[in-house]
């Protein structure tokens, strides 16, 4: 059993004896394997995010939390190396943090072979991207997004003019290699794209968005698309009318015609 399976297999029968858990010498049993490889085993799981506990002493042993699976994990080098240089070309995106985290995650449960190979073929990839803002004013800003809550940006237009305003983030849109945060301007009572290289500093503050929703931004032009719609554009051919339908927060690629000046 590759060991991409062995962690699978472990993960679903800690799932199964649920609070009861599994001493480490019946999981070494059950794989055919030593105590000292489950350690690691068990290392692997809780360092890729999986919710593991442990019980000392006599009738102890480990568990996972109710409700709690990894899937399995099977990657090829260059799917994981595609993920790497994916993230690295885009250090400024929105939760480009997080995902490079949790790259690693998955990296580290890939079998070492696999692995090894990844990281050879990684160092053949080489990625020049853009300097991104910085990490307190996209973190401050992804964190607004993500809990929908109203952020003070002190922020400097083109033209120089600088301005402390709340705003009630709708998206983030990447347009021409820029990323902006597109939102409702209570300063100026209508939508507004914000440069996010602009931004000077960002505080999310404890009051709720008024549910704006993406519809208001405009309509986005045929080839834009929401993250999570992956692969739509090539199924489903959109048109100019376009305006996806949903509500929350996404990012889409969008047309500079449909920004509005702050």
């Amino acid at each position: 059993m590759k060991r991409t399976e062995r962690l699978h297999a472990l993960t679903e029968m800690l799932r199964r004896n649920g609070s009861r858990g599994c001493s480490a010498e019946r999981l070494a049993r059950e794989f055919e394997v030593s105590v000292r490889t489950v350690k690691r085993d068990l290392a692997a799981l809780e360092n890729s995010g999986a919710p593991l506990w442990s019980r000392p002493g006599p009738g102890g042993g480990y568990g996972l939390a109710i409700g709690a699976s990894l899937p399995p994990v099977s990657l090829s080098p260059a799917q994981a190396v595609a993920l790497m240089a994916a993230v690295s070309a885009a250090s400024d995106a929105p939760y480009a943090d997080l995902a490079a985290a949790g790259i690693k995650k998955i990296l580290d449960v890939l079998d070492p072979r696999t692995r090894a190979r990844a990281d050879e073929l990684a160092g053949r990839v080489w990625v020049n991207a853009p300097p991104a803002a910085s990490r307190a004013i996209r973190s401050a800003l992804e964190e607004a997004m993500a809990e929908q809550r109203v952020i003070r940006l002190r922020y400097t237009s083109g033209d120089g003019t600088t301005t402390t305003r709340d705003v009630e983030p709708v998206l983030f849109a990447c347009t021409n290699g820029q990323w902006y945060l597109v939102g409702w301007c209570r300063l100026r009572d209508a939508m507004r794209w914000f440069t996010v290289s602009r931004i000077e500093r960002a505080s999310v503050t404890k009051t709720a968005c008024g549910g704006h929703s993406i519809q208001e931004v405009g309509e986005p032009p045929a080839s834009a698309r929401a993250v999570h719609e992956r692969g739509r554009a090539e199924k489903e051919p959109q048109g100019e009318n376009d305006t996806r339908g949903r509500s929350g927060a996404g990012t889409i690629t969008s047309h500079s015609r449909s920004r509005r000046g702050v």
